[in-house]
């Protein structure tokens, strides 16, 4: 039984070491201030949002982060910035979960869509993503400042 809900205070350790994961996955470092302003706005939860996942132990095993912005073609969309499972815990649904929690979510606040990225290489993932979305053609490109 996997249970959705809002981050609470005392989940920061147990967000932090998914979000850890996550960014090592991607191959990468981030400052501790990162990870404190993050968790701040999550808390806050006006301009970036997140959720967890919870075992039948009430255990976090999953996070997902997402915003919602406007588009010039349609209503407000939703992106779905990181979605991380814990590794003991995959395959049991908890991706599946967190996805469609962001979905109802956005679909709560008008929003007309809910779209995210994965890397080329995250084959796991796009297994899961096959079954619950439709892939795009589009290539990605980032120029850094």
């Amino acid at each position: 039984m996997i249970a959705i809900g809002r981050l609470q205070p005392q989940d920061r350790p147990a967000w932090q070491e998914l979000f850890e994961g996550y960014n090592t996955f991607y191959e990468r470092v981030l400052p501790a201030e990162t990870y404190d302003e993050k968790w701040q706005a999550f808390q806050e939860d006006k301009s970036i949002h997140a959720l967890c996942a919870r075992d039948d132990t009430g255990r976090v095993v999953g996070i997902v982060h997402f915003l919602q912005h406007p588009s010039t073609t349609t209503a407000d969309v939703c992106y779905l910035q990181d979605l991380f499972t814990a590794p003991e815990a995959r395959g049991r649904g908890v991706g599946s979960a967190l996805i469609g929690a962001v979905a109802t979510w956005a679909e709560q606040q008008g929003c007309c869509r809910v779209y995210w990225h994965t890397n080329e290489r995250n084959k796991t993932a796009q297994r899961l993503y096959d079954q619950l979305a439709r892939r795009m053609p589009f290539i990605t490109y980032r120029q850094d400042l």
